[in-house]
């Protein structure tokens, strides 16, 4: 069983369907899993074992990935019937009415879900230290921090629980934790995935649903199972040639690929770790034939671009904390927020819907800017987190002037493709002399995470990642 276990999500719904495994014997071992590691991980806040084994008689006939278990996260992913807490003692006794889109397309295909993952309160931060369902850990040293938000989906995977596991990117979000735990993390393109019906968009269009897996086929296999235009939403991505399960494995071409290993603002040190992750891995590319230099798009330094992406975030949080109060019956006090989410509902209500609007125009601005670099370069090599792996409480709860100061430095590489929408993956290519991971980031222009799993693909092909972590 745990054998089967170590397969990525491809390889058990291979197994399921040879006959070499029961969808049964599989969704027990994976409880079994969860259920032996995770009181020092904490990667599970609501486990549903008993429902999914009840599930398991009306999954459908020839379903792509019959019998698989897989996690969702508990932000973003509404499940019907379900609590949904978003990692916030707000939502006490909330529990969802319909499947989001994303859900249902993964019940369709045969997923068994077995819980819903641990994230830090509303997914405003990159740790997952919530009050209201503690720490999780990180799999590879348990004193660290698996990263955020999507801290427990990610957790979980890297440990073996679960061979996939949803998540979302808001602001590194899918990135930052895949980087830390030594994952595949891809953020598609905005309006690639829908976040229906619940909601058209997420922080006003920065945030997209994706994945956590340990391999790029799986990425791909399971992002073309849930991605695509639903009827209604706000966006809708340029379309892909195909498939991206078929992107695996084609050859990406010769591509013109720039690099960058400092950190874009002046007043952060350079880091070797992170500069010899990223050489190493400029290197790798050259011998596989691609052309990389040393370049960046000037806007990616720009010292305002925090502010604005703040503001839009803090107008989100301040909105979000309206409708928990509608969909409980009962006006959320800010004292029963977090200190870092009180701050940020505060400063959300505080500014006006002129403000709101001249800060999304501002990002308009930016996204153009941004975009320019992509017409003369197919790919930006980039960190990952644009500091080292940190530990659990390196982000002090009460003492908001260094959590936010800290957090800044560590975003410098995700939050703006938020801003632009565009794909972005991290590939487990490096480690701190510690052995902790450390993630290279991919970014293509938008539309083109077919590009991203071709070149992925042959990156995990010249250098197979190494999961060490899993039990």
């Amino acid at each position: 069983m745990d054998e089967v276990l170590r397969l990525d999500a491809v390889g058990q719904a291979q197994a399921v369907r040879e006959g070499l495994i029961s969808p049964r014997e599989l969704v027990e071992a994976a409880i079994a899993k969860i259920e032996a590691h995770d009181a020092e991980i904490n990667a599970v806040v609501h486990p549903r074992f008993e429902r999914a084994l009840a599930e398991l008689d009306g999954l459908p006939e020839g379903a792509p990935f019959r019998g698989v278990p897989i996690l969702v996260k508990d932000l973003g992913w509404g499940q019907a019937g379900e609590p949904y807490r978003a990692g916030s003692r707000t939502f006490d006794g909330v529990e969802v009415g319909e499947d989001a889109h994303a859900v249902t397309s993964l019940r369709e295909a045969g997923f068994v879900i077995l819980g819903r993952t641990n994230t830090p309160e509303f997914g405003t931060t990159i740790t997952t230290e919530p009050v209201a369902y503690g720490p999780t850990r990180n799999p590879y040293d348990l004193a660290y921090s698996p990263g955020g938000s999507s801290g427990g989906s990610a957790a979980a995977v890297a440990a073996g629980m679960v061979a996939v596991a949803t998540a979302s990117d808001g602001g590194g979000s899918i990135r930052i934790p895949a980087g830390m735990c030594g994952l595949v993390g891809l953020k598609p393109t905005r309006g690639r995935s829908s976040y229906g019906p619940a909601s058209g968009e997420a922080w006003s269009g920065m945030s997209t649903l994706g994945l956590l897996s340990r391999t790029v086929r799986d990425t791909a296999a399971v992002l073309d199972l849930f991605t695509g235009y639903v009827h209604g939403d706000p966006y809708d991505a340029p379309g892909l040639p195909g498939p991206l399960g078929a992107e695996v494995g084609a050859d990406p071409g010769r591509l013109r690929i720039g690099f960058v290993a400092e950190h874009p603002r002046e007043d952060v040190p350079g880091d070797p770790v992170l500069a010899d992750a990223v050489t190493a891995a400029a290197t790798l590319l050259e011998e596989l034939g691609h052309e990389v230099t040393p370049s960046r798009p000037e806007a990616l330094a720009e010292p305002d671009f925090a502010l604005h992406f703040g503001a839009i975030v803090a107008t989100n949080v301040a909105a979000e904390v309206e409708n928990i109060g509608r969909w409980r019956g009962k006006p959320v006090d800010l004292a029963e927020l977090e200190p870092r989410n009180q701050a940020m509902a505060r400063a959300g209500r505080d500014r006006s819907a002129v403000d709101h609007i001249l800060a999304l125009q501002w990002i308009d601005g930016f996204r153009r800017r941004m975009a320019a670099w992509w017409a003369d370069h197919d790919v930006l090599l980039a960190p990952t987190l644009g500091i080292q792996p940190f530990p659990l409480g390196w982000l002090p709860p009460d003492d908001l002037s260094t959590a936010f100061g800290r957090t800044g430095p560590a975003v410098a590489f995700t939050s703006p493709f938020n801003a632009t929408g565009q794909p972005a993956i991290s590939l487990p290519l490096h480690r701190t002399p510690a052995g902790l991971p450390v993630g290279v980031q991919l970014i293509a222009a938008a539309g083109r995470e077919d590009l991203l799993v071709r070149l992925a693909a042959q990156i995990e092909h010249a250098r197979p990642f190494d999961h060490a972590a899993m039990r």
